[in-house]
């Protein structure tokens, strides 16, 4: 996965939300979260939420905005079965000079993962889907549910037209402040090859409750959670 884009906002922030065997549908509740971001000391207000779509099907968005560039994404997710299976994804990005787009389709019927839009030719897949696979924006809920259980976190990734494993590992446990109030959090660390990843999760919070993140030419992105309701 390609983390950079030197516009100010990189691609990065992307992983670095929505870090998948996925979650049982049982355990998914609606949430809105809100975080304040910072990429190489330049500050970005960042939003996820969770909500139900009907037919066993939810919508998770997310946003990230400064005063350079906007990036939102959704993602629509099957929960009809034992695993989330994310159905299509949409992400645009919004800069002072110029906008780009791209969707993603994940048909399970045929077992391939498409993508179109402002996609390079290489990109657009088809990537073979396996079972458990997952798009990006479910990678959070798996690991803040895999760290608190003390499970394996191996997942495989399938963003921008390829498949990718990713690795985690407990670090310990770490004092945090969430909105004023002090709590104890899991620390999880790993390795994309590309970048090094922190997070914290904190039990009872469906999402990372800080991320840190830096890629291997020194650009570093800090994300700490606001609010969640």
């Amino acid at each position: 996965m390609n983390l950079r884009d030197k516009t100010g906002m990189t691609a990065g922030l992307l992983l670095a939300l929505a870090m998948l065997p996925a979650a049982q549908a049982a355990e998914l509740k609606p949430f809105n979260a809100s975080y304040r971001a910072s990429y190489n000391n330049m500050a970005a207000n960042a939003t996820m939420s969770l909500a139900p779509a009907g037919a066993n099907r939810w919508t998770y968005n997310m946003s990230v905005q400064n005063a350079l560039v906007q990036l939102n994404r959704s993602s629509t997710v099957d929960a009809s079965g034992s695993q989330l299976r994310p159905v299509g994804n949409r992400e645009t990005i919004n800069m002072l000079i110029k906008k780009r787009a791209k969707q993603a389709s994940f048909d399970w019927s045929s077992g391939q993962a498409t993508w179109s839009g402002d996609v390079k030719a290489d990109r657009r897949g088809p990537v073979k889907l396996q079972a458990g696979d997952v798009d990006g924006l479910t990678l959070n809920l798996a690991i803040v549910r895999d760290a608190l259980a003390g499970k394996s976190m191996r997942y495989r990734l399938i963003e921008n037209g390829k498949a990718k494993p990713l690795a985690f590992t407990s670090a310990g446990k770490e004092n945090v402040t969430v909105d004023g109030k002090a709590m104890q959090a899991v620390k999880v660390t790993g390795n994309d090859g590309d970048s090094r990843m922190t997070l914290w999760v904190v039990d009872g919070i469906p999402v990372p409750v800080r991320i840190q993140q830096q890629d291997d030419d020194g650009d570093t992105i800090d994300l700490r959670l606001q609010s969640v309701d």
